[in-house]
């Protein structure tokens, strides 16, 4: 007896098994492809309120000096800034008014954190700075105006008394 043709019969029957085992209706498992996580990035940090440029401009250097953890480095009026670093980091705090429009009927200020390229400035420090002066702005403005309307009044001096020249004697 010849085995070849014993083994082609196994080769064959293998082979039926297996195409019959490849059409089972049992479902391969479906893959899902790993989810893609694509964070938007963060707005930058900036914020508007309703009052002049120029006041803005103030009493935001007023809390700057004031402020806990803040390195106040400079400052420009004619640009509107202050050059500020928080928490280890630099930037610029920059003022601009707005133009007056159909949305804007008041004079607003934006105030917004920029890097010292110019380019806008969406940290966590900056978001945090600019933050507590939102918050504490419009108070810092009414103190503001407040002293405007009746400034410290002026300590009267004492009057002293002036030696007395002594008379010319001729």
């Amino acid at each position: 007896m010849n085995p070849m043709p014993m083994l082609f019969r196994l080769m064959w029957f293998v082979a039926a098994v297996s195409l019959v085992a490849g059409c089972s209706s049992i479902p391969a498992p479906k893959v899902v492809p790993p989810a893609v996580v694509i964070e938007a990035p963060a707005p930058p940090a900036k914020f508007t309120i309703a009052a002049g440029e120029l006041d803005t401009w103030n009493a935001i250097g007023q809390l700057l000096v004031r402020m806990e953890g803040v390195t106040y480095e400079g400052r420009a009026q004619k640009l509107g800034l202050y050059a500020v670093e928080y928490r280890g980091e630099k930037f610029l705090i920059l003022t601009h008014a707005l133009w007056l429009s159909s949305e804007i009927k008041v004079t607003t200020t934006e105030v917004r954190a920029a890097l010292q390229d110019g380019k806008p400035n969406n940290s966590i420090p900056a978001h945090e700075l600019l933050d507590l002066l939102q918050a504490r702005l419009p108070a810092e403005l009414l103190r503001i105006a407040s002293e405007k309307k009746h400034p410290p009044a002026k300590k009267k001096k004492a009057p002293t008394k002036k030696a007395a020249k002594p008379s010319a004697r001729r």
